[in-house]
């Protein structure tokens, strides 16, 4: 049908150049119809216009592209978009009309891993919100964006943008350019600034209570007592001291949470490192009474991981261990697993007098206590397990609680 309308349209172009000699043609046929000559009339008629028509070869019908050609255009044009997208940091996929991923860029299959060409966006994106955000712009045509949340790996916020594309396939059929710009950096940081106010605030207000009466005392009726100098002043020095021990936790679980989404990708040989923390923690262990015994296989056992960081984690399951177990006397760390597809295990155990089931599923929240006199008598800030929380996250590792009120508290860390 095209091919017909264009020889239809390239033979009305000739007919308008050609309309002076037309135009004499017929004029003689009309002189001759006068004189009685119809036939001859006629046939002087259509001979001039076949002439006409035919002698000119520069207006010939341009030949319509071949199906390779145009199939040819598009793959150049989508190769050329490929390169584009792979120079940007953020994923984007292109999706046809029909919502199949025709491409994605480097970044996206960094993100979301490697999606087959031609498939399904649903089989993919498990998100109602973006996939219906995805249907209306293809239906409307109009540029469409939400906010959307990913929970695994780790936390993940994009804003989730779909528009047109000013390219199109074979048959006129627009691409639609679908992209994930990850927000999670400045969510993460309003976050931290609203806990960090709120948090601080109130674990803060105690020891600065005290603080305050203990001055105004030493101003006033002890301001010329030796004696109670001296007790005021070792008070307010602990309480100091608590403040700081705070503010630096507050501060290391903020920086763990910013970079929550990055994995460390150093080798580390978990047993010297299990020997360093409890080497560091005996002079602890002796004040306390209790006995710390290792068991680690006799050749190494690698991890993936942030050497420093997975020894504050050790560190504070060791030393909880230790002053909140310290009745049981003693304190088992083990180490196993790495071979034959196995994972990687540290389990530290006490004897302790056990933790409440009510209790443990909440023991990694920010200043959750099981028992808040016991926590502030052995100088506890409420945030070490959420510190190991939130370093266990970035090491796609997790944390394993097991406990029996009188038996004691069993902390498995599993890589």
């Amino acid at each position: 049908m095209e091919q017909e309308d264009r020889v239809w349209q390239t033979l009305g172009a000739r007919i308008v150049a050609e309309k002076w000699t037309l135009l004499l043609s017929l004029l003689i046929a009309l002189v001759l119809i006068v004189s009685g000559l119809h036939l001859l009339a006629v046939s002087l008629f259509w001979l001039v216009l076949a002439v006409a028509l035919l002698s000119r070869s520069e207006t010939a019908v341009p030949p319509m592209p071949s199906v390779s050609q145009t199939n040819a255009a598009n793959d150049n044009q989508l190769d050329a978009l490929v390169i584009v997208l792979n120079a940007l940091d953020m994923p984007v996929l292109v999706v046809a009309a029909d919502e199949t991923v025709l491409l994605q860029n480097h970044a996206a299959e960094k993100a979301f891993g490697t999606i087959p060409q031609n498939t399904y966006l649903a089989a993919r994106v498990r998100s109602p919100g973006i996939l219906d955000m995805v249907r209306e712009t293809i239906s409307t045509g109009k540029v469409n964006q939400i906010e959307h949340s990913e929970r695994l790996p780790s936390e993940a916020v994009y804003v989730v943008r779909v528009a047109p594309a000013e390219i199109s396939m074979n048959g006129g059929e627009r691409l639609y350019i679908l992209s994930y710009r990850d927000i999670s950096q400045a969510r993460r940081i309003d976050r931290m600034r609203s806990d960090f106010v709120a948090n601080a605030s109130h674990e803060l207000r105690t020891p600065l209570a005290s603080l305050r009466g203990f001055i105004e005392t030493l101003q006033g009726p002890a301001r010329n007592d030796v004696k109670a100098h001296e007790k005021f002043l070792a008070i307010m020095h602990e309480q100091a001291t608590r403040m700081s021990r705070l503010v630096d936790d507050l501060l290391s679980l903020s920086r763990l949470e910013l970079k929550s989404h990055i994995a460390p990708d150093e080798k580390i040989d978990l047993a010297p490192l299990l020997g360093h923390v409890i080497d560091s923690l005996s002079p602890l262990a002796q004040d306390v009474g209790v006995t710390i015994a290792l068991d680690v296989p006799g050749k190494p056992v690698f991890v993936h991981g942030d050497r420093d960081e997975l020894t504050e984690v050790f560190e504070n399951l060791i030393e909880n261990a230790c002053k909140y177990g310290q009745e049981g006397k003693k304190v088992e760390v083990s180490l196993y697993g790495g071979e034959d597809g196995r994972p990687v295990e540290v389990a530290v155990r006490d004897f302790g007098p056990g933790i409440p089931a009510e209790h443990v599923p909440r023991i990694t929240e920010r200043f959750y206590r099981v028992n808040v006199e016991a926590s502030r008598s052995k100088k506890g800030t409420g945030l070490g397990l959420a510190i190991v929380k939130h370093i266990l996250t970035r090491h796609r590792a997790r944390m394993i609680v097991q406990s029996e009120v009188g038996k004691g508290t069993l902390f498995t860390v599993r890589f």
